[in-house]
């Protein structure tokens, strides 16, 4: 098999905290193959970059020759993991949850070979939904002390502000998944982020109490900030990986502009490059060079080499100078948007979605982080006339690298 795929994911720093690490090296480095789970929970019709760590284990675990298991949380999606969660998620109709499921499945397609039994992909709401409570909880749930789940972080965050009997049950539900997927697939591995810890001790403790079988469990880094925040927000929100929800531009930007102490990190955990070959670009100290390789490797795995060499270009030509907007994010503004043949930079900058406010739309401009068409824009009461559209569009920029073209409907 190569590699220890153990060492390969430490060396990227992607391994937070595992029940056995010797046991769990000496097993993904045996010869037989070894099959292992991630869960996802389908609260959103796409993938987002904060899945992107788990996606990529998957790929690592499989090129070492191991069988992913992906499941999809059609049953848990039902009921919503507290972890991290200040509330109770809004409980989602059975038909959204399918349709999440669907959009995943297509997704996770790109990273993970699932032709051939190379991989599976389970659904949970197969067997969870058809459970008889009385006997779940008789045959699962006299295997958790109250006590103890209690002293978990994600439910001792969630008491003082309140915490469903409904959220309370999901721990049994997921350490249930472990177990069934043991049973039937063999699988002796469960993986997730380090926010999925206590749950995923459930689980191996579960496998060992009703089946008296040695399984094991292992987290990873999440992907965060040096200033230790999730990574994958903007002032619009989660960036996805659908690209009707963000698109290849604005995905490859987001990497591009991440701060200089983060770019070591995300070579390592989220793309194929190998350690030593990141570590020769380090040496090198070329960030900005870095920083588009990054965004370039990213943009093609998530959509393509296609779409990530027209990012690339498209930001080279405007931090050029050239101006080339083809593949540039855009926002078509309709008529009633000018006011009386104009219309004022803050109304353009919350349109586009470059601001999120037209308080924080002002507070750019007395910054001096606008340019409309290249020329920088110093009066918050500034307006773009109906004849700067000339050529149907106009160009924005926030910052020193945030692009947007404005269109006139």
């Amino acid at each position: 098999m190569g590699v220890n795929v153990f060492d390969e994911l430490n060396a990227r720093g992607m391994i937070a905290q595992t029940t056995n690490a010797e046991k769990t090296r000496e097993l993904l480095g045996g010869k037989e193959p070894v099959t292992f789970y991630i869960g996802f929970d389908p609260t959103a019709d796409s993938l987002h970059v904060g899945h992107f760590v788990q996606l990529m284990v998957m790929a690592h675990m499989q090129k070492a020759g191991h069988r992913p298991v992906a499941l999809l949380g059609g049953g848990t999606g039902m009921i919503g993991d507290p972890t991290g969660k200040s509330d109770m998620r809004k409980m989602m109709t059975p038909e959204t949850i399918q349709y999440h499921v669907d959009c995943f499945k297509k997704q996770m397609s790109r990273f993970v070979d699932f032709s051939e039994g190379k991989a599976l992909m389970v659904n949970n709401a197969d067997w969870l939904l058809n459970l008889n409570y009385i006997d779940f909880l008789r045959e699962v749930g006299v295997h958790f002390s109250v006590n103890r789940m209690l002293t978990f972080e994600c439910f001792k965050q969630r008491l003082e502000r309140g915490l469903s009997f409904m959220e309370f049950n999901y721990m049994l539900m997921q350490s249930y998944d472990f177990f069934y997927l043991n049973q039937q697939y063999g699988c002796t591995l469960e993986l997730g982020g380090d926010d999925q810890w206590s749950n995923i001790l459930g689980g191996v403790e579960l496998c060992r109490r009703k089946a008296g079988k040695e399984v094991y469990g292992m987290t990873f880094a999440l992907l965060t900030t040096s200033e230790g925040k999730k990574m994958g927000k903007t002032e619009k929100g989660a960036v996805w990986l659908d690209p009707d929800k963000t698109p290849p531009y604005e995905f490859f930007q987001y990497w591009r502009n991440i701060d200089d102490a983060d770019v070591g990190k995300c070579l390592r955990m989220p793309t194929f490059l190998s350690v030593g070959e990141i570590e020769e670009m380090e040496l090198a100290g070329d960030i900005n060079r870095n920083k588009e390789r990054l965004a370039h490797e990213l943009t093609a795995l998530v959509h393509g080499r296609a779409e990530a060499d027209k990012a690339l270009e498209a930001a080279r030509a405007l931090f050029g100078g050239g101006g080339d907007s083809d593949n540039m994010p855009s926002t078509t503004l309709p008529a009633d948007a000018f006011t009386d043949g104009a219309i004022p930079v803050i109304e353009l900058l919350v349109r586009t979605g470059l601001a999120p406010s037209r308080g924080e739309a002002r507070r750019l401009i007395q910054q001096g982080g606008v340019s409309v068409d290249g020329e920088k824009v110093e009066d918050i009461a500034a307006a773009v006339p109906a004849s700067d559209f000339e050529k149907g569009q106009i160009i924005l920029k926030k910052g020193k690298k945030v692009f947007h073209k404005a269109i006139k409907g």
